[in-house]
């Protein structure tokens, strides 16, 4: 189950549905290779200065950011069965940054989303080699969801990458 929680201080009208944030988690999931048809996590949307909050206290960092990710699951072979974690995204800031960068709203939040769902699963981008990868996830499940390149100035991932996950995800 997909627990959506949005903060009483938060507008609800640019935010993905409920059906929106499922498609995204589970396109994050199928790009990782994992198979979860009811995947257990909490999408929460929030103030800035809660997410500020969460940043400091659990990553020592005295800055908000776009979205944060609270992996359950410590092992390297992530149980897709088993609770994914939590995910916190702070909607002023993400919405300042989708003008900034000329998304819209609702596409760049989806981003957000799969990008903290495969954090969940393990996936990383502290070194350029796992950046790599996670980014190239993240475009694989981006084009499933009919969403644009989050990365569009590095290469798109080759067609032969996208049927070999597909065929990983059956």
């Amino acid at each position: 189950m997909i627990d959506v929680l949005i903060d009483e201080d938060v507008d609800e009208h640019p935010l993905p549905s409920p059906d929106a944030i499922r498609q995204a988690v589970l396109a994050a999931l199928t790009v990782a290779g994992c198979d979860a048809a009811d995947p257990e996590l909490c999408v929460r949307f929030t103030t800035n200065a809660e997410v500020h909050a969460l940043n400091r206290q659990w990553r020592e960092q005295d800055k908000v950011t776009d979205v944060l990710s609270f992996p359950l699951q410590e092992s390297a072979d992530v149980d897709a069965s088993q609770p994914l974690g939590d995910i916190a995204l702070a909607v002023p800031f993400i919405l300042e940054e989708a003008a900034r960068l000329a998304l819209p709203e609702h596409d760049h939040t989806m981003h957000l989303i799969v990008h903290a769902c495969l954090h969940l699963l393990g996936f990383d981008h502290i070194s350029d080699a796992d950046a790599d990868s996670m980014q190239t996830l993240e475009r694989l499940a981006m084009q499933r969801l009919g969403l644009h390149d989050p990365y569009p100035s590095q290469s798109r991932p080759t067609q032969n990458e996208m049927m070999n996950n597909d065929e990983e995800a059956l």
